[in-house]
């Protein structure tokens, strides 16, 4: 038997692959280590000054924010300060950021751009919030039910209801979802949604005259 034959037919040391790979398993590890500090300083320090500097830009837009006349300045920006448009575009993945998609979807849905809104809003990312992350899907709703997708309306704003239970923002989206009911002339839904309301949240002001719209659409559906 050769000597090549005998080292093939010999058993494979116990740990010889780490033996022999040692300078390979050495360096997958060092790599490991400069991928987890790149990690840690993209997160801890890159993404905060990004945070930051977008908050900080916010200042301005913010001020505008619900006067119709500053819509635009809002929108572009004015002088040194970032509109939020830009605030969007260029601070993504920072919460300023997500905020101004929902500025924006606010702000085209008054000015009657409502495909840019949907687009906005699209781009918002739930936070956990109670009133915010609602009000995002109650909008999306808004504006497709202004742009005749009744369809889509109804997705959002049964989502918004659903979203964070309250009788103040979950009795109004069950209307506008009853709403967008029966102009699909969809009566069962719209009155299950005009009933949830009467039974659920008799005291909100949308339970106060909720009989009127169940009357209606229980008369359509006959």
């Amino acid at each position: 038997m050769s000597v090549k034959e005998n080292e093939v037919n010999q058993p494979i040391k116990k740990g010889s692959f780490l033996v022999e790979n040692t300078k390979s398993l050495l360096f997958i590890a060092g790599a490991v280590i400069v991928l987890i500090a790149i990690y840690l300083w993209y997160q801890n320090v890159y993404l905060k000054n990004r945070a930051d500097e977008a908050a900080s830009l916010m200042f301005r837009s913010e001020q505008y924010i619900g006067i119709d006349s500053l819509a635009n300045k809002a929108i572009k920006g004015e002088g040194g300060y970032a509109g939020l448009e830009q605030i969007a575009e260029e601070y993504d993945n920072t919460k300023s950021a997500n905020l101004a998609n929902l500025y924006l979807g606010g702000i085209y849905l008054r000015k009657g751009e409502y495909k840019k809104a949907t687009e906005a809003l699209g781009k918002y990312t739930a936070t956990g919030s109670p009133v915010a992350d609602p009000l995002a899907l109650g909008m999306l709703g808004d504006a497709y039910s202004e742009l005749k997708d009744y369809k889509q309306a109804a997705t959002y704003y049964k989502k918004a209801a659903e979203k964070s239970t309250n009788k103040f923002t979950t009795p109004m989206f069950l209307k506008k979802l009853g709403l967008v009911y029966e102009a699909s002339e969809d009566f069962k839904s719209a009155e299950d949604a005009y009933l949830k309301i009467k039974n659920e949240f008799p005291d909100s002001q949308e339970g106060s005259l909720i009989d009127s719209y169940i009357g209606r659409v229980q008369a359509k559906k006959n």
